[in-house]
């Protein structure tokens, strides 16, 4: 990922608030309890994850394979609920990003040896994928535990779709 999209994803999580119109679009793919958890995420990471439904929206529209819209829109707004407000904070986020990036080796090390932020860091799809299946969103859950993993050949294609929503965004 470019430094660019790196700093424009910073200004985008400094400045996150969820609109009216946002709430409303959050009401209409998301049933009570998924919105518990999906208000459980911090600010930026609920704009993050509205930003990659709506970039969704407009994949489905283009794609024309008959993905499941609906699900696609629910994994999109839920694909990083493994992320709690609180759990990785935007400075934990830019320490992780760039300790990864820069030094993996030492990145893995701390975070065998305990740091939350980046154990939440490269871990927030599986965890994210348990909370799911506690919640009985088993197909949401195998999709959304996989968005970080390597591609594979024979991927779905809404996991193909959420990833490139996700870069996106």
């Amino acid at each position: 990922m470019s430094v660019l999209k790196r700093i424009l994803q910073f200004v985008r999580a400094v400045t996150a608030k969820v609109s009216v119109d946002d709430g409303k679009y959050i009401s209409a793919h998301l049933n009570a309890e998924e919105q518990k958890i999906f208000f459980a995420m911090s600010v930026a990471d609920q704009v993050h994850s509205l930003r990659t439904a709506y970039t969704i929206e407009r994949l489905v529209i283009e794609d024309k394979r008959g993905v499941d819209r609906e699900f696609l829109i629910r994994c999109a707004l839920l694909h990083d609920v493994g992320r709690r407000a609180g759990d990785l904070t935007i400075r934990g986020k830019i320490f992780a990003v760039l300790i990864t990036g820069l030094a993996p080796k030492l990145a893995e090390r701390l975070e065998v040896n305990g740091n939350r932020s980046l154990y939440v860091y490269h871990n927030h799809a599986e965890i994210g994928g348990r909370k799911l299946q506690k919640i009985g969103l088993f197909k949401e859950a195998k999709i959304i535990a996989r968005h970080h993993a390597p591609p594979k050949p024979d991927d779905p294609l809404e996991l193909k779709l959420l990833r490139l929503a996700d870069n996106e965004n």
